[in-house]
């Protein structure tokens, strides 16, 4: 039959009032059911062919679980710093509560399963950008009567502050939240491993800390020297230690005493001969340095003397404080990465501001304040700014180094608190440092941290850190979960 003889017949045949159904129409009608499946098989095999080539970017469910701990006691992390006047613009006492409203009470459960969704264990989180919230419901992790290693200085409790205001805040990060530090799960999560902290009384200020943290659950044995800066702590029930090794420069020195006004002998090229030597042995290392740079010091390269701080000796090239930080790093960076057996974590916990307000240091500085800093109500002074700088130059090119020479077996980290710190002027012990009236020998401390007090959220972003290298190469899930919920691992095969 040709196509004219089909056209007429079509046309003669009596009309139903309905298209004739022709293929193409059809095909019109079954294509979304075939269209949707096929879309569904090609994204499935498309995420199946990510997760192979790039695990950590699309880990299983069992390394990937995040949480956030449900019942937050703060403390906050305030600012230390260096001998001089900050330039803050807020009145002492300045009250912040309109700025920083309180969380919703920690007595809500709907609150607290939508929190446990949300954790800083996400990497696209920054810990260390935010301000300071109130924190209503929050208790701080021990006082001087429930742990004992709170050393005098930092025992503002105990020296009669009067206010407590200091205790009352938190860190929050700008997109998430920072979870208190669980002890229990923090010891699980350091079973089996060693720690050492490296640098100076601040360095030890942060140590204290942490073994206040953890004395809710065990303390450990005291192994130190009494007569030794050097610290050694051991948690045996869980086969970990936790060192500090006393080098307020990082590097090779001379001549070190109390005696400010003397000068020591830096040797800005060559390593310490103690710390160095020792690191292998441990997985985690958290590096800082900082006030003790301001002394008086002669600088040697080479064993030649290549300039001073504060020297009277007019003969001696006048260097700054920036000059014996930058070079002190970058050799302390090259004995870590040239350490023998080492392929641990390091941590470098940056500058730590202080807030001497009406004079130096020494010259009747204090630090009166008695309330956080908000967001952009202060700004570091220049030599904060400088030395903040400058560790995280030498550690970006540390960085490279490391992963030229070692192939990225040893880590170097970042525990940015100086921001952070630059908001908590509070949280110095003054002049708390010592018993009311008693003579003013020293005057005001206002580099170190009161103990409860901020300073224990440098622990708090440390845990964090800490979960963060577990989930790249762990199945980790946090205990107060493990506990509860049986969460089996997913696995696809190709």
């Amino acid at each position: 039959m040709n196509p004219t003889m089909k056209k007429i017949q079509a046309s003669e045949l009596p009309s139903s009032g309905k298209t004739p159904l022709t293929p193409a129409r059809n095909l019109a009608r079954i294509a979304p059911f075939i269209a949707f499946p096929l879309l569904f098989i090609t994204v499935f095999v498309y995420c199946i062919a990510l997760a192979h080539f790039y695990p950590k970017k699309f880990p299983t469910v069992d390394n990937a679980f995040q949480y956030r701990s449900l019942n937050r006691s703060n403390n906050s992390a305030p600012v230390a710093g260096n001998h001089s006047i900050v330039n803050l613009k807020n009145p002492p006492n300045r009250d912040i509560n309109n700025r920083n409203p309180a969380p919703i009470a920690a007595g809500d459960d709907r609150r607290k399963s939508e929190e446990t969704v949300m954790s800083i264990t996400d990497k696209n989180c920054n810990l260390f950008t935010g301000q300071w919230v109130r924190n209503h419901e929050g208790e701080p992790y021990y006082t001087n009567a429930t742990c004992h290693a709170i050393q005098e200085h930092q025992n503002c409790l105990k020296f009669e502050r009067p206010d407590t205001d200091y205790l009352k805040w938190k860190w929050k990060p700008d997109g998430c939240e920072l979870p208190a530090v669980d002890p229990s799960e923090f010891l699980q999560l350091v079973r089996g491993k060693a720690m050492a902290f490296v640098g100076d009384s601040v360095a030890r200020n942060q140590l204290q800390s942490l073994v206040c943290i953890l004395s809710k659950v065990t303390y450990p044995r005291d192994l130190s020297d009494p007569l030794d800066q050097n610290r050694r702590y051991e948690y045996r029930e869980y086969n970990f230690n936790v060192s500090l090794f006393w080098s307020p420069y990082l590097v090779k020195t001379g001549g070190l005493t109390d005696d400010q006004r003397r000068p020591f002998n830096l040797y800005l090229d060559e390593f310490d001969p103690l710390w160095p030597n020792e690191i292998a042995r441990f997985d985690y290392v958290i590096i800082s340095a900082g006030h003790w740079f301001f002394r008086p010091t002669y600088f040697y390269v080479d064993r030649l003397l290549v300039g001073c701080l504060y020297c009277t000796e007019s003969t001696i090239r006048q260097r700054s404080a920036g000059f014996s930080y930058r070079r002190a790093f970058r050799t302390a960076f090259r004995a870590i990465i040239e350490a023998e057996g080492f392929n641990g974590v390091v941590f470098l916990r940056t500058f730590s501001p202080s807030h001497f307000e009406g004079g130096r240091w020494n010259k009747g500085g204090s630090c009166p304040r008695t309330l956080p800093f908000g967001r952009n109500e202060s700004a570091m002074a220049d030599y904060t700014a400088d030395l903040y700088g400058i560790q995280l130059e030498e550690l970006r090119i540390a960085e490279r180094t490391a992963g030229n020479r070692h192939g990225g077996e040893v880590k170097l980290r970042a525990m940015d608190v100086t921001k952070a710190m630059q908001m908590r002027p509070d949280g110095h012990p003054s002049k708390y440092w010592q018993r009311p009236g008693a003579n003013p020998t020293f005057g005001y401390d206002c580099v170190h941290w009161c103990l409860p007090g901020a300073i224990d959220t440098w622990n708090e972003f440390l845990m964090e850190l800490l979960k963060r290298e577990e989930l790249n190469t762990t199945s980790y899930v946090p205990t107060q979960l493990r506990n509860k919920t049986k969460i089996f691992p997913i696995r696809v095969l190709l």
